[in-house]
């Protein structure tokens, strides 16, 4: 009977694991469609022809910037825990909704020394400016809102791996085939309804 009760509960926490990464998979794919992170690894790209270090490099990059920001959220959601600080967290979703919408520029992104090796480069340049952006933010967001620093950051990077390695690969040709204003619209109404959703179901504790 206790097996079967393990068994249970561990797959009832693989089910909710498995869910977090899928939503933020979700969310961070769309939100960095037409990024500045993502111009910098169409710029990195055709810089240095290596694909491969490339794609390294931001692996690494996004883990480790992205991993910090899970638990800054988490930790942050723990010791301000109550419906004040879910309040917050809905509107965060719902201001990064809105910032979603503003297109970022090639001239935002730092220049990257053209005598660097690529991965080195890409790490280093990744990390900087992921720094304070949108997916950045909105990893601190799921952090806070789920409290499962793994999930969210497995799947936060998988989420700026699926947008960014077709940018690495395809280059140029990408932005052809994308209408990056259809998605960003699509981001922010994905964001939008988080937020809501969030402010639904923490309103009855904020008007008691």
């Amino acid at each position: 009977m206790d097996c079967n009760a393990a068994t249970l509960a561990y797959a009832g926490a693989m089910s909710s694991s498995l869910a977090i990464i899928a939503t933020a998979t979700g969310l961070v794919a769309l939100a960095e469609i037409g990024d500045k992170t993502m111009l910098l690894a169409l710029l990195l790209s055709a810089r240095f022809q290596q694909p491969g270090a490339v794609i390294a490099g931001i692996l690494m990059a996004t883990l480790a910037n992205h991993a910090l920001a899970a638990w800054a959220g988490a930790a942050l959601a723990g010791w301000l825990a109550g419906p004040w600080f879910q309040l917050a967290v809905a509107l965060g979703f719902i201001a990064m909704a809105a910032w979603t919408l503003v297109p970022d520029k090639a001239d935002d992104m730092p220049a990257v020394a053209s005598g660097a090796q690529a991965f080195v480069a890409t790490l280093v340049a990744f990390f900087i400016v992921e720094i304070g952006d949108k997916t950045q933010v909105a990893t601190v967001a799921l952090g806070a809102r789920f409290r499962d620093v793994l999930a969210v950051t497995i799947g936060t990077t998988l989420g700026m791996m699926i947008a960014n390695v077709p940018a690495v690969l395809l280059g140029d040709k990408l932005l052809k085939l994308v209408p990056l204003q259809v998605v960003r619209i699509g981001a922010a109404l994905v964001l939008a309804g988080l937020g809501a959703a969030l402010l639904v179901s923490v309103w009855p504790q904020l008007i008691r």
